[in-house]
């Protein structure tokens, strides 16, 4: 952890005594904006927490570039390594999750304490849903994009043959008794040294915003992924190859697969492809790797930048927000004068992070067991899509969720429907509000494609159990909010009152998922603001942190034509671009994430 300047100790001070009277989303515009910047300062300070090894000796020293292994210092290695120098093994695929919890707040209670309130008994009276509310400043893509950014963050190895065994109480109507979840796989790389530490886990991704969802987050990964010509991507016919062994589609993470993570892959495995044309138009002379590399910096940076200044603003639809959102990525002289000068000074608050000096504020880059817990957004998902025709607006189809998920995505991908309708379809959905008793009933049963039976809603609850991550009160506590003092106080709506004060009884023991599901968010809002102080921390992070989107996010690495292809692009032009159909329902359109105009 690092100790800010005076001025920002300061800055803390000052919004900390006024938060006691008014939150943040309740002050004038430009003081909220102030806000912003200090809860950021005071989560940087308190809540970057290193679950390393301590001994320096288990992981590789500091380099120069000229030292790294081939091309590892120009371009994004495939299992994350050489990313930062200074520390070549920080945020590689299998290096450990961090927190952003003090440690002796991320135990895991003991049993059978860890078992209560029993989870199938939650997720079945408090989270199902019987209607369906929609989130309706949203579309159906902004759903299928924070899976595809979390499949390029996150994931977690499960351990299926010691499982989590939840007795189930009388009545219950679950195929077995105990119900079986699959535990978190322990962290196998522990050593005498980290006796002091809580449970650690591993990330089977790197942690770093290199789009790994696509090329993968290993050597044999990204092999199976390129064409070794023209730096391309493999692409049959304009879709993703299938691996004839398991049916799935071969790309860099092809887990929780459904169409619309196949419609994104898809999209940007595309753009890429388009990357790659335009550097080699330009560029003759570079090889396929050299066309590679730069292709995954530019549409690693471009999905970045798409979802900082897009999808965060449609999703948190506060102008403090979109004022913010868009400073850290231009900073506050803004978008048209970032791209008239370029940077002006090094300053991250006057000309964004991207392109300013990587700092890692006293803590080891690490994805968090406490950014996956506030990133669990199930209730998004809808119980259907309605296929509409992109030609006349008609009605073609309804599909049921568990017909378009798993391995029967790939059927209705392969089956002709068109392209331009399901994109203009996705387009004109609603997601799922986050709140409670909206979590899709299909999930509450939903048969792997291993055969693993599930209650999504349960295994959601067990998950930030299992890994320590504190329930809701303390979980306000350590990222500096105040605790609710009654489960009045937690919520303006007094049905969900009496409903949490029946299942939990103390409002300390309610669940981090229940607690932001039942809390009333700010005004614009998609999620709880308790979960958005984690995005106020990690969001910047994921950038700051990271070489070739700060020291190296210049022409000499990406070229002037991708930086330009950066600076030019949206979501509504690689939408454009690869499916110019699209145009007569795009045109005029901000934010490709928000309800587009429907064909009358």
């Amino acid at each position: 952890m690092s100790k800010p300047s005076f001025a920002g100790r300061s800055l803390v001070r000052a919004f900390t005594r006024i938060n006691r009277r008014r939150p943040w989303h309740r002050l004038p515009l430009p003081v909220a904006l102030l806000n912003i910047i200090a809860l950021r300062i005071e989560l940087r300070w308190h809540n970057l927490t290193d679950t390393r090894t301590p001994d320096p000796s288990t992981r590789r020293g500091p380099v120069t570039i000229d030292q790294c292994p081939h091309l590892a210092g120009r371009f994004r290695t495939p299992d994350g390594s050489y990313t930062t120098l200074d520390d070549p093994d920080m945020g590689m695929a299998g290096t450990r999750f961090g927190r952003n919890v003090a440690l002796d707040k991320a135990f895991p209670e003991a049993m059978p304490g860890l078992m209560q309130p029993n989870p199938h008994t939650i997720s079945r009276t408090l989270m199902r849903r019987e209607t369906f509310t929609p989130a309706t400043s949203l579309n159906l893509l902004a759903a299928s994009w924070i899976q595809f950014q979390t499949h390029d963050w996150f994931s977690h190895d499960r351990d299926l043959d010691v499982p989590l065994e939840l007795d189930l109480p009388e009545g219950h109507a679950w195929h077995e008794n105990p119900m079986r979840i699959p535990r978190t796989r322990p962290d196998d790389t522990r050593v005498d040294a980290d006796a002091h530490l809580p449970p650690t886990y591993r990330n089977r991704l790197t942690h770093w915003w290199d789009s790994s969802s696509i090329y993968g987050s290993s050597e044999e990964q990204q092999k199976r992924v390129r064409t070794f010509t023209d730096g391309k991507l493999v692409v049959q016919n304009g879709r993703l190859p299938l691996d004839a062994a398991t049916g799935t589609a071969i790309t860099g993470f092809s887990e929780n697969w459904w169409v619309g993570l196949g419609m994104l892959h898809t999209l940007f495995t595309l753009e890429h492809n388009a990357v790659c044309e335009a550097l080699k138009n330009k560029h003759p002379e570079m090889s396929d790797d050299e066309l590679f590399g730069t292709g995954q910096l530019v549409v690693s940076a471009l999905i970045a930048k798409i979802h900082t200044v897009e999808w965060t603003p449609a999703i948190i639809a506060h102008p403090a927000l979109k004022i913010g959102m868009r400073a850290n990525w231009w900073g506050l002289l803004g978008e048209r004068l970032h791209n008239l000068v370029g940077r002006v000074g090094s300053n991250e608050e006057i000309s964004g992070i991207p392109g300013s000096p990587a700092d890692q504020h006293g803590s080891p880059y690490q994805l968090t067991e406490e950014f996956t817990a506030v990133y669990r957004l199930h209730p998004l998902l809808p119980d259907q899509l309605a296929l509409h025709s992109l030609a006349d607006g008609s009605l073609i189809d309804t599909m049921e969720m568990p017909e378009i998920i798993l391995l029967n995505a790939e059927k209705v991908l392969s089956s002709g429907v068109k392209s331009g309708d399901l994109f203009y379809s996705f387009g004109i959905a609603h997601p799922g509000a986050v709140c409670l008793h909206n979590f899709p009933a299909w999930m509450q049963d939903l048969t792997l494609p291993d055969g693993v039976r599930l209650d999504m809603g349960a295994v959601d609850i067990m998950r930030d159990r299992e890994r320590g991550v504190p329930r809701y009160n303390e979980f306000r506590r350590q990222l500096h909010l105040p605790a609710a003092k009654s489960f009045a106080d937690l919520t303006d709506n007094p049905v969900w009152a009496k409903e949490l004060e029946e299942m939990y009884g103390d409002v300390e023991r309610v669940d981090l998922q229940i607690g932001m599901h039942a809390e009333t968010p700010p005004k614009g809002f998609g999620f709880s603001d308790t979960a958005f102080r984690v995005f106020i921390l990690m969001a910047s992070r994921r950038i700051k942190s990271d070489r070739f989107l700060t020291d190296c996010f210049t022409e000499d690495y990406y070229t002037k034509t991708g930086m330009k292809w950066i600076a030019d692009n949206t979501m509504v032009t690689v939408l454009k671009r690869h499916h110019p159909e699209l145009s007569k329902v795009l045109d005029g359109v901000d934010n490709a994430f928000a309800p587009w105009k429907e064909i009358a």
